[in-house]
């Protein structure tokens, strides 16, 4: 859906016509359903800097099913540094207010509870928040956005916010590379299936993200009952190969969805249309994104200069402000930051999971690529 601002009136009809053309809301979940509403809530940020769900996004989705009579709605997250609890980061992303006058509660996010999965082909074991587990049915209100690790976070890659808290860092301490942790990410879709995902694309982040980008505005909504559909169409929309994208590629391996476009058909008031032509017709070509190729053999021949093609995160002196949050958010039990003054990293033990960059609240701490990795075009795996 084309929505070009967060006006609250323009929203509320976007969604409202977004779920009708997905068949209607009664399709999707039933009136005596516990619905939990699943924002990304990354860190506490100012919704204009399109860190976390827009608030307005979220107030409309909030409102049209208490209109449509739904009654038992819950909404959380588990940020990836709760200081304070998941209440004070949902205040200042702003998502507090619109829930509590539309007196929609908090779930518990303060404890966990181990699932197994053994149907799981990577991962058969999670720690899964009680709000996640108390509920009947999930809307996935994530929001459009690039990812340092994974190229973007969208529709999969958010409902890793529904692992509790600490355990999200042992994951990325188990899971060290864009691929192993795509196909993990595969695995807890297939253990804790949201059946509507609402995209905030109206202002999207492009660049250092998923929290230190730049915002750029899109102007769209985009809906689907497949996060991997919905998270192949926004590839196409930034000329991003999907296949280049592990969640996406896990994902359709694995069965949380298809990125094959010639199978999706987008809808529209205008019509159903074909991938291509809505990349076309709504994309922005020039999305600041990373698009090498990577090549899983080539790291093994050219191991030898393996540190000469690797990304690395570095600091930026000039924006740091000396809090340690990036040394805490660092998952290792040996951390590969050292607070001695500034931060410094102790790249032989940096497995690059870019949790570091994710969690910096300054916008402290960028990745470069090699110049050697940017004249070969790829992105070598880490």
């Amino acid at each position: 859906m084309v929505c070009p601002e967060y006006w609250q009136d323009g929203v509320d009809a976007a969604i409202c016509e977004g779920i009708r053309l997905l068949g209607g809301i009664e399709s999707i979940f039933g009136k005596e359903e516990r619905i939990l509403l699943k924002p990304n809530l990354l860190a506490k940020a100012e919704p204009d800097r399109a860190v976390t769900t827009h608030p307005t996004v979220f107030k409309a989705v909030g409102a049209y099913l208490r209109e449509q009579g739904y009654e038992h709605l819950s909404y959380g997250d588990s940020p990836g540094n709760p200081l304070g609890g998941v209440a004070r980061v949902a205040a200042g992303c702003g998502l507090k207010e619109p829930a509590e006058e539309l007196e929609i509660p908090l779930g518990d996010f303060s404890q966990g509870q181990k699932v197994n999965f053994e149907q799981g082909q990577t991962e058969k074991e999670f720690i899964i928040s009680k709000g996640i587990l108390d509920c009947d049915g999930i809307v996935n209100i994530c929001k459009m956005k690039t990812h340092q690790l994974e190229r973007i976070t969208g529709a999969a890659k958010n409902m890793f916010g529904a692992v509790y808290g600490v355990n999200k860092g042992a994951f990325h301490a188990k899971y060290t590379d864009a691929d192993s942790f795509g196909a993990m990410i595969a695995d807890l879709n297939n253990l804790v299936k949201a059946r509507l995902h609402i995209m905030d694309g109206i202002l999207a982040m492009e660049g250092n993200g998923p929290q230190s980008g730049t915002p750029v505005a899109m102007g769209l909504l985009l809906f689907s009952k497949d996060p991997i559909a919905l998270d192949t169409v926004f590839c196409h929309l930034i000329g991003l190969n999907p296949e280049l994208v592990p969640t996406n590629r896990y994902g359709q391996q694995y069965g949380v969805g298809t990125m094959d476009a010639e199978k999706i058909r987008v809808r529209t008031i205008q019509g159903d249309m074909t991938v291509e032509k809505v990349a076309k017709r709504y994309g922005k070509e020039d999305y600041d994104v990373y698009r090498g190729t990577e090549k899983a053999t080539q790291i093994r021949l050219l191991k030898p200069i393996q540190s000469l093609l690797q990304k690395k995160p570095y600091i930026l002196r000039e924006k740091c402000i000396k809090c340690g949050i990036c040394a805490e958010s660092c998952p290792l039990e040996k951390k590969a930051l050292e607070m001695s003054g500034y931060p410094k990293y102790a790249y032989k033990a940096c497995i690059r999971c870019y949790c570091c960059q994710e969690m910096c609240p300054q916008k402290a701490i960028d990745v470069k690529v090699p110049l050697l990795a940017r004249i070969m075009d790829r992105n070598w795996k880490i």
